[in-house]
């Protein structure tokens, strides 16, 4: 289903049906990622809780309109801030919700809730960044070599013909000078919700620092490590995640 956004510009969405009474699990992709990229997962761990979900692909991924101006280093802030809230507030008016984020989409959960959204009930990172690491630098360097050599084809079968100008976009911001300073560090101290940090203990895109920060910053934070797992958890230890989501969302609703 599609969701009128500005601009003419078009959102798709996918919504996953559980108990009305319970909070609306609002999912987060990554920088490189879309509603298809995220497998079962989404409907594993509703299913598990016996909650609504709430799926969408953010303007430049997947389904959804491709990139209607080039990318600010602000580009977090305006998805977090701009974008989330306006599909919140259409498709799931008045109802409480979670956020569960990845990467990016991690970081975009840290700055909503900064906000204190009244619904918002909690938040789950995986994989999230509060500032630029050397480590992340490498991975993204890396990542870009391997589709110049045509290693990261799949990444068309998801985002068609948007998927050059989406990596470009991502590589290009992440390694720009301007961005080496991004941080958000100053905005941790206003989330009030209990929040759930994960990441795996192989990630090839950011070190224990990033969990820590958040940890010293978010008041009511918790954090697990992914044993085996690398940058996306939800995939590469799909069982253990998705149980210590599940024992978290039950803690906090």
């Amino acid at each position: 289903m599609f969701l009128s956004y500005q601009n003419g510009q078009e959102l798709y969405y996918e919504i996953i049906e559980g108990d009305a009474s319970k909070p609306t699990l609002v999912f987060l992709h990554e920088g490189l990622g879309c509603v298809a990229m995220w497998r079962d997962f989404p409907q594993r761990l509703c299913a598990a809780l016996g909650a609504p979900g709430l799926i969408f692909d953010r303007v430049g991924y997947g389904k959804s309109s491709p990139l209607g101006k080039p990318r600010s280093i602000h580009y977090m802030h305006e998805y977090a801030l701009n974008e989330l809230p306006f599909v919140v507030s259409h498709l799931i008016p008045e109802r409480d919700y979670f956020l569960v984020g990845h990467s990016d989409g991690g970081s975009l959960a840290l700055l909503h809730a900064a906000e204190q959204p009244a619904r918002l009930r909690g938040i789950i990172t995986e994989a999230a960044h509060v500032f630029v690491e050397q480590e992340t630098l490498a991975g993204i360097r890396a990542a870009v070599l391997a589709y110049q050599a045509g290693k990261l084809r799949g990444l068309k079968k998801y985002h068609g013909g948007k998927t050059d100008s989406i990596f470009k976009a991502w590589a290009e911001t992440w390694l720009s000078a301007g961005f080496a300073a991004w941080n958000i560090e100053y905005a941790l101290p206003s989330i009030l919700c209990p929040a759930l940090i994960m990441q795996g203990e192989k990630d090839q895109y950011g070190t224990a620092a990033q969990v820590e920060a958040i940890a010293r910053g978010v008041k009511q934070a918790q954090t697990a490590w992914l044993a085996g797992a690398a940058h996306a958890p939800h995939a590469e230890a799909a069982d253990e995640t998705l149980h210590q989501m599940a024992a978290f969302l039950r803690a906090a609703k």
